[in-house]
């Protein structure tokens, strides 16, 4: 079957791999070339090398607009297939392909529709987690579902495990979706349940509010690890927060609050303390935390700033 392929980042190539070894992509598309690094230098984006690397056509480009809509028609492609493009498809794209498009979505629709399903479900506390190949429709990530996948949430699974977790599981499911349209054997159903949404994760989503509990504060820490990085300020510098764990057999601590206590950098909640494992400070190679711990001055109060109340509401 001839497939258009739409996707991004590192996490659509499982899926671009296992379709490009078992059908025709006639092009991928993926956004413009963006700078990286502190150099800022142009860098194409995984999909764009991996469709390099592949021999497959490629069309750059941050907005599906009517010339990409001409140029995917020209190739005249049996489906449209798109995993984390990072854009919308609508008209007249949308119905171009002959069997139109589908897209996987690293969430159990209806909830966590949008663009950070995995890092919302992971700072929801939920304890499961999953994959949709749902029908592409003109409305946010509400068409009807071919297939899915469920797994667990692991106690101190980050967003950057489950989600590399999933792109894999799910290559292998878009895949089989893919041979049963066409082999025209593939139902879908309407989506059903409350309907939940998963705006983009900001940098502010990232600062963890130590007045929180403790097991809040570490889904948030879990859910922005590794992007776009889980980060306190001490002493008026960021810390970024690479490893961290709930430590339930501490005293309790007022929250910010930092302390040694053994060996342990535990820092306070508004239940139990975290024990800060791995951390980056600002302008300094990441470091454990007993390291970082050692140049702050021994003996002396430390605090984490608490940020404002109400930065962001909770969709």
């Amino acid at each position: 079957m001839k497939l258009v392929f739409a996707g991004t980042p590192a996490v659509a190539l499982p899926t671009l791999d296992i379709l490009a070894a078992h059908h025709e992509i006639v092009s991928v598309i993926t956004r413009e070339d963006a700078p990286q690094g502190r150099k800022r230098v142009l860098t194409p984006s995984p999909v764009a090398s991996r469709a390099s690397e592949l021999g497959i056509p490629t069309i750059r480009a941050n907005r599906l607009d009517d010339l990409v809509t001409k140029q995917v028609a020209d190739l005249q492609p049996d489906l449209g297939v798109i995993v984390a493009y990072g854009g919308l498809v609508r008209n007249p794209l949308l119905e171009t392909p002959r069997l139109g498009w589908i897209n996987l979505h690293f969430s159990l629709l209806p909830r966590w529709r949008g663009a950070a399903p995995v890092q919302w479900s992971v700072m929801s506390g939920d304890s499961e987690a999953g994959a949709s190949v749902f029908q592409l429709v003109a409305a946010l990530d509400a068409g009807p579902e071919f297939a899915r996948l469920t797994r667990p949430i692991g106690a101190h699974e980050t967003s950057g495990h489950l989600l590399e977790a999933l792109s894999h599981e799910g290559a292998a499911l878009t895949a089989k979706v893919v041979d049963e349209l066409e082999a025209g054997t593939a139902r879908s159903t309407p989506q059903h349940g409350e309907v939940t949404l998963a705006p983009k994760i900001t940098l502010e989503h990232a600062r963890i509010d130590w007045t929180e509990a403790a097991d809040v504060a570490f889904c948030r820490i879990r859910a922005t690890t590794p992007e776009p990085g889980a980060f306190t300020v001490v002493d008026g510098l960021r810390l970024k927060i690479l490893q961290a764990a709930p430590a339930y057999d501490t005293a309790a601590l007022s929250p910010g609050t930092l302390d040694n206590d053994g060996g342990r950098v535990l820092i306070g909640t508004a239940t139990t303390p975290i024990e800060l494992l791995q951390v980056h400070p600002a302008g300094k190679k990441p470091m454990s935390a007993t390291d970082w711990w050692r140049g702050l001055g021994a003996g002396q109060p430390h605090l984490a700033d608490i940020p404002a109340t109400n930065r962001f509401d909770t969709p």
